[in-house]
């Protein structure tokens, strides 16, 4: 009988044992902390470094490691707030158990920061062949009677590594850097002593490959033999061989000690060749060409001086397109190239159809300014038809020089930037061409973002030709307006002065379109948008009339680009219904 009423029981206690502990897994103990005293910077340091406050919305917390956590507390507060010079912390510390069932623990600590710790000696020591270098500071940027802020100190040790290893000093070494405390006359000690060791210098630079001419490569080199060794440089160096795309690895290699004196250090530059050919298909839709499939093959390198050439077919329900450009590095092979660029082009919009045959010589180059400024000359040969008539053929040969500009801080989604782009061409009769004129386009668009989730966006279009008469200037030398990119609310190159007889569109000898857009995220990739374009093609021999936009749309931030979709009312287009304006979809 007894041993029945011990093993009851022992079995009673195990039972209320588990019971007791799937209770405390399913009510967690609640915790809140409170911290006062401090404020700022001193505030979020230590936040982020109190345990008991990072962990108090944790589900397992139970009441032991709240009463652990808490111990540890006034040590993790004090160890915060040391980076900022404060070494005298004053912490009073509480915690309060739940007074009934349900109510959280209270965790409060009341801190008293002290004053801050102020440095009273400072010693820098530098020797070494750097001691006459102007690029290496002479004194330590900290100075006596200031507050210790130790990530200044870290800041400032950062800044003269920095500057040795930039200066060649390879071997350079911190004989002292350490922070003294002396915790009674409550002042710290800084001590630095820095050897800079000898200075180094690049030797000659090899190429281990087998793809392209060392004497073309050496162009790639942003340094010569003699210059002051800069690690800097030679991630340069790197980067710039892999964006030619000649190479899909390169190893840059430091051969120090193997230079005609110990100073020197030659460089090994380990290329392997890239794939010779790239290939892309795209399929897209745009309103101003419908839907569109382009199909382009690249072959990065031609021959042992880096050639390449591209080719491009873009087919479209309104345009269709093939091109080739091949590109001659010259100079700087990273900048600048002459090109040589032959293309064929068939358009049908709503206001002209033809043909356009093209080859264009160039040369461009990248001015010290960051312009790109390219000169060429344009053989041209156009079939085309306007205002339903008859058609008409143009030869022409037409010199011509343009300027652009990006400044962007992302490529793909600027949210700060601009882009500017100039170009001036014409023709002189007798000179293959039938007639003379002369033409000039400026296009701007301009991006800023304001209060963090807006973004204004601004483009203009301007252009003018000079010319006897319009008829002295083929389709694609007139200005029109309307589609995606000009004037919302009109199909592409609708807008421009129109013949009195027929109403057809003609377009003009000047452009001038703007627009205004305001861009708001509203969630993720997805932003909406109001906007609204005007202007217009105009001639003097012809009247018209200013056009005027505005609308709303969607927009998608897409891994390659900003997918747009509009809805465009044309405010100036007659509207002989009444209601609303004229919608149209982009």
């Amino acid at each position: 009988m007894t041993g029945r009423r011990g093993r009851a029981w022992r079995t009673g206690l195990a039972l209320g044992l588990v019971l007791s502990g799937l209770a405390g897994g399913a009510f967690a103990a609640r915790l809140e902390v409170s911290v006062t005293g401090l404020s700022g910077e001193l505030e979020a340091n230590v936040l982020a470094l109190l345990a008991i406050y990072q962990e108090r919305n944790d589900d397992d917390l139970t009441a032991g490691r709240i009463e652990a956590l808490h111990r540890r507390a006034p040590e993790q507060i004090e160890e915060a707030l040391a980076p900022f010079g404060l070494y005298r912390v004053q912490v009073e510390d509480q915690l309060t158990p739940p007074t009934t069932a349900g109510a959280p623990w209270v965790a409060t600590y009341r801190v008293d920061p002290g004053p801050a710790i102020r440095i009273e000696t400072l010693n820098y020591e530098l020797t070494g062949a750097g001691t006459d270098d102007p690029e290496i500071p002479k004194d330590f940027p900290l100075k006596v009677g200031q507050t210790l802020r130790h990530e200044a100190y870290e800041k400032a040790k950062g800044d003269l590594r920095y500057a040795l290893t930039k200066g060649g000093y390879l071997d350079y070494r911190l004989e002292r850097h350490q922070v003294l405390i002396d915790p009674e006359a409550y002042v710290a000690l800084v001590d630095l002593a820095v050897d800079t060791g000898p200075r180094y210098y690049y030797g000659e630079v090899r190429f281990t490959q087998d793809l392209l001419d060392e004497r073309f490569l050496q162009r790639y080199v942003p340094f010569e033999a003699g210059d002051v060794y800069d690690s800097d440089q030679l991630l340069r160096l790197q980067s710039r061989l892999l964006g030619s795309e000649y190479y899909d690895r390169v190893e840059i290699v430091p051969l120090r000690g193997a230079g005609p004196d110990p100073e020197t250090v030659p460089i090994e530059v380990v290329a392997h060749r890239n794939k010779a050919n790239k290939y892309r298909i795209g399929l897209g839709f745009a309103t101003d060409v419908g839907a569109r499939m382009s199909l382009e093959w690249q072959r990065r390198y031609i021959g042992r001086f880096g050639h390449k050439l591209s080719t491009e077919i873009s087919l479209a329900q309104y345009l269709q397109q093939a091109s080739a450009d091949y590109k001659i590095p010259v100079g700087d092979p990273m900048r600048d190239f002459v090109s040589i660029q032959p293309s064929y082009e068939a358009y049908d919009t709503d206001t002209r159809q033809g043909e356009l045959l093209r080859i264009q010589t160039a040369y461009s180059s990248v001015t010290e300014r960051g312009w790109r400024r390219t000169i060429g000359v344009d053989f041209r040969h156009e079939d085309y038809e306007l205002d339903e008539g008859e058609r008409d053929q143009v030869l022409e040969l037409i010199p011509n020089v343009s300027w652009a500009k990006t400044v962007t801080d992302d490529p793909i989604y600027t949210t700060r930037g601009h882009r500017v782009r100039a170009t001036v061409l014409g023709s002189f009769e007798g000179l293959v061409s039938p007639t003379s004129y002369l033409s000039a386009t400026a296009q701007l668009k301009w991006i800023r973002t304001v209060a963090e989730d807006y973004r204004v966006i601004a483009r203009s279009s301007l252009g003018l030709t000079l010319a006897d008469s319009l008829d002295d200037l083929p389709a694609s030398r007139r200005f029109f307006a309307g589609g995606d990119s000009s004037v919302r609310g009109w199909s592409l190159d609708a807008l421009g002065p129109t013949d009195p007889d027929t109403g057809e569109t003609v377009g003009g000898r000047y452009l001038a379109v703007g627009s205004l857009e305001l861009e708001r995220r509203i969630r993720g990739p997805w932003s909406a948008a109001l906007f609204t374009d005007f202007g217009n093609a105009f001639d003097p021999d012809y009247e018209q009339e200013w056009a005027q936009s505005a609308g709303l749309g969607v927009r998608w931030k897409s891994p390659i680009g900003q997918v747009r979709a509009d809805v465009a009312f044309a405010l100036t287009k007659d509207n002989d219904d009444g209601g609303l304006p004229p919608a149209r979809l982009h």
